[in-house]
């Protein structure tokens, strides 16, 4: 994990950083940014123009009181919320999202996700898969470290995958590389200098356990210069000039492209820059900050009005040439106080996706940037008598879709009276992704990649495209 503030960064594996090309740990013994670029290299990386932004929100929300309302229903199953009209005709979603109502041409709404691990995290938004498959040899890989292995490149000026998720522990360990191993592994800030929300305990201790002196930065020194870095790289070639000789394989001077790929990333300032948002246009950010909530109540561990400002830093990622995003808004975890905290939270929500696409939209990156929006099941059509919340439901969901040069403008999928059941169409998880590697490029059911023990796997062992946005 690497923290963010500013231009700086930190690494969690505890130990102090010299070398100016370190970039941080991630996650398997303190890997530099010259062996992850070594490894990437050697698995034999392709380019790609394409990208995806993976919206999780964080706890799974409620069906009933985002997209699928049900105002004939009783009214301990309603819920608080009425439903309005969208640009879509006879379709209502909830009152708590007019911006997504008025912009519905721009979304794909599936009622009917289905097929949830029923786990509180978000490896499954991640992958497709629950996260038991194929644990003996190290777990699915996230769509992004597939991606980063496939679509990525060595000579690309930033990482192809970047994870900005926040939440609980799970929730934050979600974007797992799998068995694909370290040099898939996402690029995962710590963005808790950044915005409001209120860190979890677990979060907090690993934060403190970092120390003071794992600081590095991705530009260069002020006091070295682009020439005294060749001047060094020059006599570090000099000094191995033996070792070359004697070298057969050919690594030390593979070594060398390594290092200048690694250079090339903190030269370029790309990355940095995309991840600062003090070099944005103050219009813009003003854009990307919803209006403070007038009704509901915040709790300790959802998001403010600034956090919609994780889409902004996603849609500068992509543009700055990241593949995949994975972005986590918290916290729809209501067993508790469901309508009071989803009066506070969902119009964030709201005002945040229909900003991102307005201005993907606007920039001309709709058609190449891929959204999904969904959590890691629904929660009941019920309301508990005891605490006046929504509790876990993994048999169906809900989910939203835009960009990536789908059909929008639709619903997808119809649930029973109840929202506790689909009636036609389920839509599984995995067939989102299939969706969402087509629009990359790839077919997940015809390409492969080969796990540790040499076999290949499909990236996807169930799901189809969902034909209904071709």
């Amino acid at each position: 994990m690497l923290t963010v503030t500013g231009q700086t960064f930190r690494n969690c594996n505890g130990t102090s950083r010299r070398s100016f090309l370190v970039a941080g740990a991630f996650g398997f013994g303190g890997w530099n940014m010259v062996d992850l670029l070594r490894a990437e290299a050697a698995e034999g990386i392709h380019a790609s123009r394409k990208a995806v932004i993976n919206i999780h929100l964080d706890g799974g929300p409620p069906q009933l009181d985002t997209i699928d309302p049900k105002p004939n229903a009783p009214r301990e199953i309603r819920g608080d919320f009425a439903p309005i009209s969208t640009a879509i005709p006879g379709l209502q979603i909830s009152e708590l999202m007019p911006h997504v109502a008025e912009a519905a041409e721009k979304f794909v709404f599936i009622r009917t996700l289905v097929g949830s691990d029923g786990r509180h995290d978000a490896f499954q938004c991640q992958s497709g898969f629950p996260a038991k498959d194929m644990a003996a040899l190290g777990g699915r890989p996230a769509m992004g470290s597939v991606v980063s292995k496939l679509l990525g490149s060595p000579t690309d000026a930033t990482p192809a995958f970047v994870d900005l998720m926040q939440g609980r522990p799970l929730v934050r360990n979600s974007a797992r590389p799998g068995f694909l191993g370290p040099a898939f592994q996402a690029f995962r800030p710590d963005l808790s200098q950044m915005f409001q929300r209120e860190l979890e305990a677990g979060m907090k201790g690993e934060l403190k356990r970092l120390g003071k002196d794992q600081t590095v930065s991705l530009t260069l020194n002020e006091s070295l210069s682009r020439d005294r870095l060749d001047d060094r790289q020059s006599l570090l070639a000099g000094l191995d000039g033996i070792k070359r000789r004697v070298d057969a394989s050919g690594m030390m001077n593979a070594m060398d492209r390594f290092q200048q790929q690694a250079v090339g990333i903190l030269t370029s300032g790309e990355f940095a820059n995309a991840m600062d948002l003090t070099r944005e246009d103050p219009a813009v950010l003003a854009r990307y900050t919803a209006p403070a909530p007038t009704q509901g109540a915040q709790s300790t561990t959802s998001e403010g009005p600034d956090s919609i400002r994780k889409f902004l830093l996603a849609r500068r990622l992509v543009e700055a040439g990241v593949r995949c995003v994975s972005v986590s808004i918290s916290d729809f975890d209501t067993h508790s106080s469901n309508f009071e905290r989803m009066k506070h939270l969902i119009p964030i929500v709201d005002y945040g996706l229909a900003t991102l696409v307005a201005d993907l939209g606007e920039r001309g990156l709709l058609d190449d940037v891929s959204i999904v929006v969904w959590g890691e099941f629904g929660r009941t059509p019920r309301i508990n008598d005891k605490n006046g919340g929504r509790d876990h439901w993994p048999r169906v969901g809900p989910a939203l879709l835009a960009g990536g040069g789908m059909k929008t403008g639709q619903v997808i999928g119809e649930t029973d009276r109840t929202a506790g059941a689909p009636v036609s169409r389920p839509v599984h998880y995995q067939d989102i992704f299939a969706t969402l590697y087509r629009n990359l490029g790839l077919d997940a059911r015809q390409v492969t990649i080969d796990d540790p023990q040499g076999r290949p796997q499909y990236l996807l062992d169930n799901g189809e495209p969902l034909r209904e946005v071709s």
